[in-house]
């Protein structure tokens, strides 16, 4: 246990407590002394330990850009390799978003049509939720796939 407290000088700072009674014994400034260049020395790790997560953190960083560059090239090649069928994809984009917005008013004015039986039903939220939901849900996924799969206009 002796060795324990050697080999970490922290737990020799807070595992030991004076409780005695004592008038100002000649070690209690050499002990503030310890306790400070305890602290201290904690201090110092905290700071490597930080400067150690943040280069972690650029790593990171660094390999999420790299893969989104190469997501980035990858959609760029497809869109050379495939004009046509992007351009398609742009068009058949701009339709689905006409008929999204289309379909978000109907939602909107059902909302305002049954606001009443929408709060105070849960039987009538939930056929709500059932009945746009879905289709909201899978009609926004397939508009990312086309325009992400769109031809620039540039």
């Amino acid at each position: 246990m002796a060795s324990d407290s050697q080999d970490n000088p922290l737990q020799a700072a807070f595992s030991s407590i004076d409780v005695t009674a004592s008038t100002g014994s000649p070690d209690a400034g050499d002990t503030a002394a310890d306790v400070n260049t305890l602290l201290a020395g904690l201090m110092r790790r905290m700071i490597a330990e930080q400067e150690n997560s943040n280069t972690l953190l650029k790593e990171l960083i660094g390999q999420m850009q790299a893969q989104q560059r190469g997501r980035t090239d990858e959609l760029v090649k497809w869109k050379k390799a495939n004009p046509e069928l992007a351009n398609r994809c742009r068009v058949a984009a701009e339709t689905l978003s006409d008929v999204q917005n289309e379909f978000l008013m109907g939602l909107t004015a059902e909302v305002q049509d049954s606001e009443d039986a929408l709060r105070d039903s849960d039987f009538m939220l939930q056929e709500f939720v059932d009945r746009y939901g879905p289709r909201l849900a899978h009609l926004n996924g397939v508009l990312q796939v086309l325009s992400q799969l769109a031809a620039n206009d540039s």
